[in-house]
Order: C-alpha cells, then structure tokens, then sequence
C-alpha cells in the first residue's frame, strides 16, 4: 500500500478548522492506520506555502502522494467526498451491494 502525504490548510484556529482536522483525522486513522503524514499548515502562519499552493479556500486538503495529486475543500464532514478525493472506497462498503 502507498504512503499518503496529505496537507490541510486551515485559516487559524476556529471552529472550522478544528473541525477539519478532527474529520480528517478520523477518516484517515478508520482508512489508512499507519499508512498517511499529514501536515497541517496555518495560512496565517505560513501564508507563502498557501501562495505557493494556491490556496483560495480554507480548509483545503491536498493529497501530494500517491498521484495523482487532488484537493479537497470543506470541513471534511463529508466523508464519501474525502474518501473519493484521496481514490479510497470505504472499508466497511459492500462492493457489489
């Protein structure tokens, strides 16, 4: 299995962005175990990575690895749109049900 290098760019520490992470965090742990890095880049902190990245939106979730690179935006509360964004299918899916 691949190793997953995610970045969630938040803008400081508000109920969203903290929101973000947590879901994320979730998602990632039930999905991937061991398997993810994920870096979580303040905007504010660090607003020449967000340049960098064309970051437009926070929060943004960047999937670097495996390719294709993808970006998510949201509070990662949708968890099908995250698992889509990062090409997983949930585990506890049924495939052909």
């Amino acid at each position: 299995m691949n190793k997953y290098l995610l970045k969630l760019y938040i803008t400081g520490n508000t109920l969203k962005s903290q929101r973000a992470i947590a879901n994320l965090i979730r998602i990632c742990d039930h999905e991937l175990t061991d398997q993810y890095e994920l870096k979580i880049i303040d905007v504010l902190e660090q607003p020449e990575l967000a340049e960098n990245e064309k970051i437009l939106v926070t929060p943004t979730l960047i999937k670097q690895l495996p390719q294709p690179i993808q970006r998510i935006i949201g509070d990662m509360s949708n968890t099908d749109k995250v698992l889509l964004g990062l090409d997983l299918v949930p585990q506890e899916e049924d495939v052909d049900g």
